[in-house]
């Protein structure tokens, strides 16, 4: 599974970054908003899973499922 996510540091940020830590999940994290903006993205945080992006709420709704399936 390959896990993005791509990050300002605000504090939604570094919300979903401790989600993700806490379960664990690995994943790297983009603060390049060069790159986000190429992307198309207008907002931090998004997560992205296998090339599927998520927004915050779908972004801890997906960490949530996959501690529950642990």
């Amino acid at each position: 599974m390959n896990v993005i996510l791509y990050s300002t540091h605000c504090p939604m940020c570094n919300v979903l970054e401790q989600k993700l830590k806490s379960v664990p999940i690995e994943f790297t994290e983009e603060n390049d908003i060069d790159v986000m903006v190429k992307k198309g993205f207008m907002s931090a945080p998004i997560l992205e899973v296998d090339g599927k992006c998520m927004n915050f709420a779908e972004a801890v709704k997906w960490v949530n499922d996959q501690e529950v399936n642990k």
